[in-house]
C-alpha cells in the first residue's frame, strides 16, 4: 500500500471517534437536562403540595374565625333579646307598682268605712229598740240590717282581699326580676289557678267550669323568676276559661266546662300542662298565635300580647318551650317545660 494512502485510511477512524465522542457528550448533556428538568418537577412538587397545604391551613383557620363569629353574633342576639324583655318586665313593674300605690288609698278608705258601717249599725239597732214600733216594722227594720251587715262585712272581707293583693303586687315590684328563687311549682300553679278562676267568674257571674288538678307531689322546687312565671300561668289559664265561657254560649245542653292543669318531672324538665275543652285554635292561625298584638278574641277582649309574652318568659327568660296542641271545636293543651338546671340551657 502507498505510503500516500496510509492518512486516508487514518482519517475514517479517527472522525468515528470523533463522532461517538461528541454523541456521548451529547447523549450526557441530554441526561443531565433531563435529571434537572426531574428536579425541577420535583421541587415545583413539592413546592405546590407545601402550598396546598397552607392553604388549606388557612382555609380551616378562616372556617374557625368564622363559626366564632356567628356564634359571637347568635349570644350577640340572645343577649340582646334577654336585655329587651328584662326591660319589658321592669317597665310592667314599674306600672304594676305605680297602680298598687293609686290604689291603696281608695283601698283603704273601703276597708276603714266598712268597719265604721259595721259600729253605726250596730249603734242604729241599739236606738231602734229604744223605739216604739210595731212588729212588723221591727221585724222589717231587722232583716234590712242584718243584710246591711253582711253587705259590710262582705266588703270589709273582699277589701282586705284586694289589700292583700295589692302588697303583693308592690312586693313584687319592689323584688329583682332577674334573681331566681326555689319556687315550688305546684304552689305556684294552685295560686294562678285560682286568681284566674276568682276573676273569670267575676266577669262572668252566671258561668262555672270543672277544675282538674293533677300535681306531682313529688317535684322539688325549681329555680325561676316567680313573678313572672306567674303571669304565664295567669295568662294561660285566663285563655282557657275565656275559651269554655265561648263555647258554653254556643254549645247545646250536656256541655261541661272543665280547665285541667298538670304538672309532673320527665327527665330534665318539670312540665306545666293547661287543657281545656273549648272551641280550639284554628289549625290556619297557630303558628301566629305568639306573634305580639295577635290575638282572635273581638275588639276589646284582648290586646295581643299576653301569649308573645309568655313565649318570650319561657323561652328566654326561662330556658324553657312552650307549645300547644288543639283540635278545632275540641280542646286546647299548651305545655310548659323548664329545665331543672337553667345554667345549663342559658349558658
Amino acid at each position: 500500500m502507498p505510503d500516500v494512502l496510509i492518512p486516508f485510511l487514518l482519517v475514517g477512524p479517527i472522525l468515528l471517534l470523533l463522532a461517538l465522542g461528541i454523541v456521548t457528550i451529547l447523549i450526557r448533556e441530554q441526561r443531565r437536562r433531563l435529571v434537572q428538568e426531574q428536579e425541577k418537577q420535583l421541587l415545583l412538587a413539592q413546592q405546590n403540595e407545601q402550598l396546598e397545604q397552607q392553604v388549606a391551613a388557612r382555609t380551616s383557620e378562616i372556617i374557625a374565625q368564622r363559626n366564632d363569629l356567628e356564634q359571637a353574633l347568635a349570644d350577640l342576639r340572645t343577649t340582646q333579646s334577654q336585655l329587651v324583655q328584662r326591660e319589658k318586665m321592669a317597665s310592667l313593674g314599674e306600672l304594676t307598682a305605680g297602680i298598687a300605690h293609686e290604689m291603696q288609698n281608695p283601698l283603704n278608705f273601703v276597708t276603714n268605712f266598712s268597719d265604721l258601717s259595721v259600729d253605726l249599725v250596730a249603734e242604729l239597732e241599739e236606738e231602734l229598740a229604744k223605739e216604739q214600733l210595731s212588729e212588723k216594722g221591727q221585724h222589717t227594720i231587722q232583716q234590712l240590717l242584718q243584710e246591711l251587715i253582711q253587705n259590710q262585712s262582705r266588703i270589709h272581707q273582699h277589701g282586705h282581699r284586694a289589700d292583700r293583693i295589692v302588697k303583693s303586687m308592690l312586693e313584687h315590684s319592689r323584688a329583682n326580676s332577674t334573681q331566681r328563687q326555689a319556687t315550688n311549682i305546684n304552689t305556684l300553679v294552685e295560686e294562678s289557678l285560682r286568681l284566674a278562676y276568682h276573676g273569670w267568674r267575676a266577669k262572668n257571674k252566671d258561668s262555672n267550669a270543672t277544675l282538674l288538678t293533677e300535681l306531682d307531689p313529688s317535684l322539688k322546687p325549681v329555680l325561676v323568676l316567680p313573678q313572672d312565671l306567674s303571669r304565664v300561668f295567669l295568662n294561660l289559664l285566663t285563655n282557657a276559661f275565656y275559651a269554655v265561657a265561648e263555647k258554653s254560649r254556643q254549645a247545646p245542653p250536656g256541655y261541661c266546662p272543665e280547665v285541667c292543669v298538670q304538672t309532673r318531672q320527665v327527665g330534665n324538665t318539670v312540665q306545666v300542662r293547661v287543657r281545656d275543652n273549648g272551641n280550639g285554635i284554628p289549625a290556619a292561625v297557630r303558628e301566629k298565635i305568639y306573634q305580639p298584638f295577635f290575638t282572635t278574641k273581638p275588639t276589646g277582649e284582648g290586646t295581643g300580647l299576653g301569649l308573645s309574652l309568655s313565649y318570650d318568659i319561657i323561652t328566654k327568660g326561662h330556658g324553657g318551650t312552650l307549645s300547644v296542641d288543639s283540635k278545632e271545636g275540641e280542646y286546647t293543651e299548651f305545655t310548659i317545660s323548664l329545665p331543672l338546671d337553667p345554667k345549663k340551657r342559658l349558658a
